[in-house]
Protein backbone atom coordinates (compact mmCIF):
# COMPACT_ATOMS: atom_id res chain seq x y z
CA UNK A 1 0.00 0.00 0.00
CA UNK A 2 1.20 3.50 -0.79
CA UNK A 3 1.86 5.82 2.11
CA UNK A 4 -1.25 7.96 2.51
CA UNK A 5 -1.14 11.63 3.56
CA UNK A 6 -2.70 12.47 6.90
CA UNK A 7 -6.38 13.37 6.69
CA UNK A 8 -5.70 16.17 9.17
CA UNK A 9 -3.66 17.97 6.52
CA UNK A 10 -6.63 18.27 4.17
CA UNK A 11 -9.61 20.52 4.63
CA UNK A 12 -12.79 19.10 3.15
CA UNK A 13 -14.97 21.70 1.52
CA UNK A 14 -18.44 21.40 2.98
CA UNK A 15 -19.64 23.90 0.38
CA UNK A 16 -19.15 21.39 -2.42
CA UNK A 17 -22.58 19.99 -3.25
CA UNK A 18 -21.44 17.67 -6.06
CA UNK A 19 -19.42 14.48 -6.00
CA UNK A 20 -18.10 12.89 -9.21
CA UNK A 21 -17.05 9.24 -9.31
CA UNK A 22 -15.52 7.48 -12.33
CA UNK A 23 -14.33 4.03 -13.36
CA UNK A 24 -11.47 4.05 -15.87
CA UNK A 25 -9.86 1.03 -17.55
CA UNK A 26 -6.46 2.38 -18.62
CA UNK A 27 -5.64 -0.49 -21.03
CA UNK A 28 -2.05 -1.62 -20.49
CA UNK A 29 -0.74 1.33 -18.51
CA UNK A 30 2.97 0.47 -18.48
CA UNK A 31 5.90 2.85 -18.61
CA UNK A 32 8.64 1.98 -21.13
CA UNK A 33 11.09 0.34 -21.50
CA UNK A 34 9.05 -2.37 -19.79
CA UNK A 35 6.90 -4.74 -21.84
CA UNK A 36 3.35 -5.95 -21.24
CA UNK A 37 2.73 -9.69 -21.67
CA UNK A 38 5.54 -10.35 -24.18
CA UNK A 39 8.91 -8.82 -24.99
CA UNK A 40 7.80 -6.97 -28.14
CA UNK A 41 4.94 -5.00 -26.57
CA UNK A 42 6.71 -1.86 -25.43
CA UNK A 43 5.53 1.73 -25.85
CA UNK A 44 7.90 4.12 -27.55
CA UNK A 45 8.65 7.34 -25.67
CA UNK A 46 6.28 9.18 -28.01
CA UNK A 47 3.48 6.63 -27.53
CA UNK A 48 3.86 6.74 -23.76
CA UNK A 49 3.76 10.53 -23.71
CA UNK A 50 0.62 10.44 -25.85
CA UNK A 51 -1.05 7.92 -23.53
CA UNK A 52 -0.27 9.94 -20.42
CA UNK A 53 -1.52 13.13 -22.07
CA UNK A 54 -4.75 11.39 -23.04
CA UNK A 55 -5.39 10.30 -19.45
CA UNK A 56 -4.49 13.73 -18.05
CA UNK A 57 -6.70 15.51 -20.60
CA UNK A 58 -9.70 13.42 -19.57
CA UNK A 59 -9.14 14.15 -15.88
CA UNK A 60 -8.69 17.86 -16.55
CA UNK A 61 -11.85 18.10 -18.64
CA UNK A 62 -14.25 15.97 -16.57
CA UNK A 63 -12.81 16.48 -13.08
CA UNK A 64 -13.88 13.30 -11.26
CA UNK A 65 -13.34 13.44 -7.50
CA UNK A 66 -12.83 9.70 -7.02
CA UNK A 67 -11.52 7.36 -9.73
CA UNK A 68 -11.20 3.60 -9.79
CA UNK A 69 -8.55 2.45 -12.29
CA UNK A 70 -8.03 -0.94 -13.92
CA UNK A 71 -5.15 -2.41 -15.98
CA UNK A 72 -2.42 -0.60 -14.06
CA UNK A 73 1.12 -1.92 -14.47
CA UNK A 74 3.10 1.21 -13.54
CA UNK A 75 1.64 2.21 -10.19
CA UNK A 76 4.24 4.86 -9.33
CA UNK A 77 3.89 6.50 -12.72
CA UNK A 78 0.11 6.65 -12.35
CA UNK A 79 0.46 8.08 -8.85
CA UNK A 80 2.70 10.85 -10.20
CA UNK A 81 0.29 11.59 -13.05
CA UNK A 82 -2.81 11.90 -10.85
CA UNK A 83 -0.93 13.87 -8.20
CA UNK A 84 -0.14 16.39 -10.91
CA UNK A 85 -3.86 16.61 -11.63
CA UNK A 86 -4.74 17.43 -8.03
CA UNK A 87 -5.41 13.98 -6.59
CA UNK A 88 -3.59 14.05 -3.27
CA UNK A 89 -4.68 10.54 -2.31
CA UNK A 90 -3.76 7.39 -4.21
CA UNK A 91 -3.61 3.73 -3.25
CA UNK A 92 -3.01 0.23 -4.56
CA UNK A 93 -3.06 -3.07 -2.66
CA UNK A 94 -1.02 -5.20 -5.05
CA UNK A 95 1.74 -5.09 -7.65
CA UNK A 96 1.85 -6.73 -11.09
CA UNK A 97 3.90 -9.84 -11.75
CA UNK A 98 7.27 -9.25 -13.43
CA UNK A 99 9.17 -11.95 -15.31
CA UNK A 100 12.62 -11.66 -16.87
CA UNK A 101 12.98 -8.28 -15.15
CA UNK A 102 10.96 -6.33 -17.72
CA UNK A 103 7.91 -8.32 -18.90
CA UNK A 104 4.84 -7.41 -16.86
CA UNK A 105 1.76 -9.57 -16.31
CA UNK A 106 -1.32 -9.40 -14.09
CA UNK A 107 -2.06 -5.67 -13.90
CA UNK A 108 -3.67 -4.31 -10.75
CA UNK A 109 -6.42 -1.88 -9.80
CA UNK A 110 -5.86 1.52 -8.18
CA UNK A 111 -7.86 4.36 -6.68
CA UNK A 112 -7.27 8.12 -6.68
CA UNK A 113 -9.20 10.72 -4.71
CA UNK A 114 -9.30 14.44 -4.06
CA UNK A 115 -10.68 13.63 -0.62
CA UNK A 116 -8.79 11.87 2.18
CA UNK A 117 -8.38 8.11 1.99
CA UNK A 118 -8.35 7.18 5.66
CA UNK A 119 -8.04 3.40 5.34
CA UNK A 120 -7.10 0.95 2.57
CA UNK A 121 -7.37 -2.83 2.50
CA UNK A 122 -7.42 -5.68 0.02
CA UNK A 123 -10.70 -7.56 0.31
CA UNK A 124 -10.09 -11.14 1.37
CA UNK A 125 -12.63 -13.77 0.30
CA UNK A 126 -14.25 -15.91 2.97
CA UNK A 127 -12.48 -19.19 2.19
CA UNK A 128 -14.79 -21.21 4.44
CA UNK A 129 -17.79 -19.94 2.49
CA UNK A 130 -15.94 -20.52 -0.78
CA UNK A 131 -15.37 -24.15 0.16
CA UNK A 132 -19.03 -24.60 1.09
CA UNK A 133 -19.91 -23.35 -2.41
CA UNK A 134 -17.74 -26.04 -3.98
CA UNK A 135 -14.80 -23.75 -4.67
CA UNK A 136 -11.20 -24.36 -3.66
CA UNK A 137 -10.42 -23.52 -0.04
CA UNK A 138 -7.63 -21.24 -1.28
CA UNK A 139 -9.92 -19.33 -3.67
CA UNK A 140 -8.63 -15.86 -4.53
CA UNK A 141 -9.71 -12.94 -6.69
CA UNK A 142 -8.07 -12.88 -10.13
CA UNK A 143 -7.13 -9.26 -9.27
CA UNK A 144 -7.07 -8.11 -5.67
CA UNK A 145 -10.03 -5.88 -4.82
CA UNK A 146 -9.41 -2.49 -3.19
CA UNK A 147 -11.56 -1.25 -0.35
CA UNK A 148 -10.71 2.39 0.33
CA UNK A 149 -12.52 4.30 3.04
CA UNK A 150 -12.80 7.92 1.90
CA UNK A 151 -13.86 11.00 3.86
CA UNK A 152 -16.66 12.27 1.61
CA UNK A 153 -18.10 15.78 2.13
CA UNK A 154 -21.40 15.87 4.06
CA UNK A 155 -21.28 12.09 4.46
CA UNK A 156 -18.15 11.11 6.33
CA UNK A 157 -16.57 7.70 5.83
CA UNK A 158 -17.61 5.94 2.61
CA UNK A 159 -16.27 2.54 1.53
CA UNK A 160 -15.21 2.59 -2.12
CA UNK A 161 -14.46 -0.75 -3.81
CA UNK A 162 -12.50 -1.06 -7.06
CA UNK A 163 -12.73 -4.30 -9.04
CA UNK A 164 -11.62 -5.90 -12.26
CA UNK A 165 -13.47 -9.20 -12.39
CA UNK A 166 -12.15 -12.22 -14.30
CA UNK A 167 -12.37 -11.81 -18.06
CA UNK A 168 -14.34 -14.07 -20.40
CA UNK A 169 -11.12 -15.37 -21.90
CA UNK A 170 -10.92 -19.15 -21.64
CA UNK A 171 -8.92 -20.55 -18.74
CA UNK A 172 -7.72 -23.36 -21.01
CA UNK A 173 -5.48 -23.01 -24.05
CA UNK A 174 -4.62 -25.36 -26.89
CA UNK A 175 -1.33 -25.30 -28.75
CA UNK A 176 -2.60 -24.75 -32.28
CA UNK A 177 0.92 -25.19 -33.67
CA UNK A 178 1.14 -28.82 -32.54
CA UNK A 179 2.00 -30.70 -35.77
CA UNK A 180 1.08 -34.06 -34.25
CA UNK A 181 -2.65 -33.27 -34.53
CA UNK A 182 -4.71 -33.13 -37.68
CA UNK A 183 -6.50 -29.90 -38.57
CA UNK A 184 -9.82 -31.39 -37.47
CA UNK A 185 -8.41 -32.64 -34.17
CA UNK A 186 -7.00 -29.17 -33.47
CA UNK A 187 -10.46 -27.68 -34.07
CA UNK A 188 -12.04 -30.27 -31.76
CA UNK A 189 -9.56 -29.64 -28.97
CA UNK A 190 -9.90 -25.87 -29.36
CA UNK A 191 -13.69 -26.15 -29.17
CA UNK A 192 -13.50 -28.26 -26.02
CA UNK A 193 -11.06 -25.81 -24.44
CA UNK A 194 -13.27 -22.84 -25.29
CA UNK A 195 -16.43 -24.47 -23.90
CA UNK A 196 -14.83 -25.73 -20.68
CA UNK A 197 -12.37 -22.88 -20.21
CA UNK A 198 -15.00 -20.24 -20.89
CA UNK A 199 -17.26 -21.79 -18.28
CA UNK A 200 -14.36 -21.89 -15.84
CA UNK A 201 -13.87 -18.15 -16.30
CA UNK A 202 -17.59 -17.60 -15.78
CA UNK A 203 -17.50 -19.56 -12.52
CA UNK A 204 -14.51 -17.51 -11.34
CA UNK A 205 -16.13 -14.19 -12.28
CA UNK A 206 -19.46 -15.01 -10.66
CA UNK A 207 -17.76 -16.36 -7.55
CA UNK A 208 -15.64 -13.21 -7.23
CA UNK A 209 -18.80 -11.09 -7.31
CA UNK A 210 -20.54 -13.34 -4.77
CA UNK A 211 -17.73 -13.42 -2.24
CA UNK A 212 -17.14 -9.68 -2.62
CA UNK A 213 -20.82 -8.95 -2.03
CA UNK A 214 -20.80 -11.08 1.12
CA UNK A 215 -17.78 -9.16 2.40
CA UNK A 216 -19.48 -5.85 1.61
CA UNK A 217 -22.62 -6.86 3.50
CA UNK A 218 -20.58 -7.90 6.54
CA UNK A 219 -18.55 -4.68 6.40
CA UNK A 220 -21.75 -2.65 6.12
CA UNK A 221 -23.21 -4.41 9.15
CA UNK A 222 -20.06 -3.70 11.17
CA UNK A 223 -19.50 -0.05 10.18
CA UNK A 224 -22.71 1.31 8.59
CA UNK A 225 -20.50 3.05 5.99
CA UNK A 226 -22.13 3.96 2.66
CA UNK A 227 -20.82 1.82 -0.23
CA UNK A 228 -19.67 2.45 -3.79
CA UNK A 229 -18.59 -0.41 -6.06
CA UNK A 230 -16.85 0.56 -9.30
CA UNK A 231 -14.89 -1.19 -12.00
CA UNK A 232 -14.63 -3.33 -15.09
CA UNK A 233 -17.03 -6.23 -14.46
CA UNK A 234 -16.14 -8.01 -17.74
CA UNK A 235 -19.80 -8.98 -17.92
CA UNK A 236 -23.21 -7.43 -18.32
CA UNK A 237 -25.16 -7.16 -15.09
CA UNK A 238 -28.23 -8.33 -16.97
CA UNK A 239 -27.28 -11.87 -18.02
CA UNK A 240 -27.40 -13.63 -14.65
CA UNK A 241 -23.73 -14.24 -13.88
CA UNK A 242 -23.43 -11.02 -11.87
CA UNK A 243 -27.09 -10.10 -11.38
CA UNK A 244 -26.94 -11.11 -7.71
CA UNK A 245 -24.95 -7.92 -7.08
CA UNK A 246 -28.30 -6.15 -7.43
CA UNK A 247 -30.33 -8.49 -5.21
CA UNK A 248 -32.98 -6.37 -3.49
CA UNK A 249 -35.73 -8.82 -2.56
CA UNK A 250 -36.02 -11.80 -0.24
CA UNK A 251 -38.68 -14.49 -0.33
CA UNK A 252 -41.26 -14.33 2.44
CA UNK A 253 -39.96 -11.00 3.78
CA UNK A 254 -42.63 -8.39 4.43
CA UNK A 255 -42.50 -5.01 2.72
CA UNK A 256 -42.12 -3.39 6.13
CA UNK A 257 -39.02 -5.41 7.01
CA UNK A 258 -37.64 -4.97 3.51
CA UNK A 259 -37.88 -1.19 3.69
CA UNK A 260 -36.61 -1.07 7.27
CA UNK A 261 -33.62 -3.40 6.99
CA UNK A 262 -32.93 -4.86 3.55
CA UNK A 263 -32.46 -1.68 1.52
CA UNK A 264 -29.37 -0.55 3.40
CA UNK A 265 -27.49 -3.75 2.48
CA UNK A 266 -28.33 -3.65 -1.25
CA UNK A 267 -26.58 -2.02 -4.19
CA UNK A 268 -28.16 -0.03 -7.01
CA UNK A 269 -26.91 0.42 -10.55
CA UNK A 270 -26.07 4.10 -11.07
CA UNK A 271 -27.81 4.00 -14.45
CA UNK A 272 -31.07 2.89 -12.84
CA UNK A 273 -30.79 5.62 -10.22
CA UNK A 274 -30.15 8.16 -12.97
CA UNK A 275 -33.15 6.96 -14.98
CA UNK A 276 -35.43 7.34 -11.97
CA UNK A 277 -34.13 10.84 -11.32
CA UNK A 278 -34.59 11.77 -14.98
CA UNK A 279 -38.11 10.37 -15.02
CA UNK A 280 -39.03 12.40 -11.95
CA UNK A 281 -37.57 15.56 -13.49
CA UNK A 282 -39.36 14.94 -16.80
CA UNK A 283 -42.70 14.39 -15.10
CA UNK A 284 -42.33 17.74 -13.38
CA UNK A 285 -41.71 19.58 -16.65
CA UNK A 286 -43.64 17.60 -19.29
CA UNK A 287 -46.35 14.93 -19.60
CA UNK A 288 -45.26 11.28 -19.24
CA UNK A 289 -46.10 10.67 -22.91
CA UNK A 290 -43.44 13.19 -23.90
CA UNK A 291 -40.72 11.90 -21.58
CA UNK A 292 -37.59 10.99 -23.52
CA UNK A 293 -36.31 7.42 -23.43
CA UNK A 294 -32.53 7.46 -23.09
CA UNK A 295 -30.48 4.47 -24.22
CA UNK A 296 -27.51 3.33 -22.18
CA UNK A 297 -24.22 3.82 -24.02
CA UNK A 298 -21.99 0.71 -24.37
CA UNK A 299 -18.57 0.82 -22.75
CA UNK A 300 -16.94 -1.84 -24.92
CA UNK A 301 -17.06 -2.90 -28.58
CA UNK A 302 -15.96 -6.24 -29.97
CA UNK A 303 -16.43 -7.03 -33.63
CA UNK A 304 -19.95 -6.00 -34.60
CA UNK A 305 -21.20 -6.23 -31.02
CA UNK A 306 -21.19 -3.90 -28.05
CA UNK A 307 -21.88 -4.22 -24.33
CA UNK A 308 -21.77 -2.44 -21.00
CA UNK A 309 -18.91 -3.90 -18.95
CA UNK A 310 -18.02 -0.95 -16.72
CA UNK A 311 -20.27 -0.09 -13.79
CA UNK A 312 -20.75 1.98 -10.67
CA UNK A 313 -23.08 0.62 -7.99
CA UNK A 314 -24.23 2.62 -4.97
CA UNK A 315 -25.82 1.94 -1.61
CA UNK A 316 -29.10 3.55 -0.56
CA UNK A 317 -27.47 6.78 0.66
CA UNK A 318 -27.20 7.73 -3.03
CA UNK A 319 -30.75 6.67 -3.98
CA UNK A 320 -33.20 9.57 -4.15
CA UNK A 321 -36.02 7.09 -3.55
CA UNK A 322 -34.63 6.14 -0.14
CA UNK A 323 -35.96 8.21 2.75
CA UNK A 324 -32.55 8.82 4.36
CA UNK A 325 -30.47 9.38 1.22
CA UNK A 326 -27.91 12.20 1.18
CA UNK A 327 -27.04 12.32 -2.53
CA UNK A 328 -28.83 11.56 -5.77
CA UNK A 329 -27.50 10.66 -9.23
CA UNK A 330 -27.86 13.83 -11.28
CA UNK A 331 -25.79 12.83 -14.31
CA UNK A 332 -24.43 9.67 -15.93
CA UNK A 333 -21.85 10.05 -18.70
CA UNK A 334 -19.99 7.49 -20.78
CA UNK A 335 -16.97 8.96 -22.56
CA UNK A 336 -16.60 7.01 -25.81
CA UNK A 337 -15.38 9.45 -28.46
CA UNK A 338 -12.16 7.47 -28.80
CA UNK A 339 -14.19 4.32 -29.56
CA UNK A 340 -16.79 5.59 -32.02
CA UNK A 341 -14.99 8.52 -33.65
CA UNK A 342 -11.27 8.11 -33.01
CA UNK A 343 -8.65 10.51 -34.29
CA UNK A 344 -5.24 8.86 -34.33
CA UNK A 345 -3.26 11.92 -33.27
CA UNK A 346 -5.50 12.35 -30.25
CA UNK A 347 -6.70 8.82 -29.42
CA UNK A 348 -3.97 6.54 -30.76
CA UNK A 349 -2.89 5.43 -27.27
CA UNK A 350 -6.16 5.73 -25.38
CA UNK A 351 -8.13 2.73 -24.09
CA UNK A 352 -10.47 0.04 -25.42
CA UNK A 353 -13.16 0.89 -22.83
CA UNK A 354 -15.51 3.79 -22.34
CA UNK A 355 -15.04 5.79 -19.15
CA UNK A 356 -18.12 5.98 -16.93
CA UNK A 357 -18.57 9.12 -14.83
CA UNK A 358 -21.43 9.54 -12.35
CA UNK A 359 -22.28 12.93 -10.87
CA UNK A 360 -23.93 12.92 -7.45
CA UNK A 361 -25.70 16.00 -6.13
CA UNK A 362 -26.38 16.71 -2.48
CA UNK A 363 -30.09 16.52 -1.76
CA UNK A 364 -31.65 19.68 -0.42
Amino acid sequence: MNQLPSSEAVSISETNTELKVATFNLFNYLEPPNAFYDFERIYSAEQWQKKQKWVADYLAEYQPDIIGFQEVFSTESLKALVTGQGYTYFAVVDQPRVIDDFIYQRPVVAIASRYPIVEVNAVKPNTELAESLGLANDFSFSRKVIRATIEVPHMGHCDCYVVHFKSKRSMLEVDEQDKKRSAEKTIIESLKAQVAGGWGSTIQRGSEATLLMIDMIERREATAHPMILMGDFNNSLADGVLSHLLTNTLRFVSAIDRDAYLAKYCLNDAWDLFQVAQTNDNHETKPASQAEKVTRTPTHYFGAGSSVLDYLLFSCEFDAGYHDSLYQVSDYHTYDRHLINPIFERDGESTDHGIVLVTLTLRS
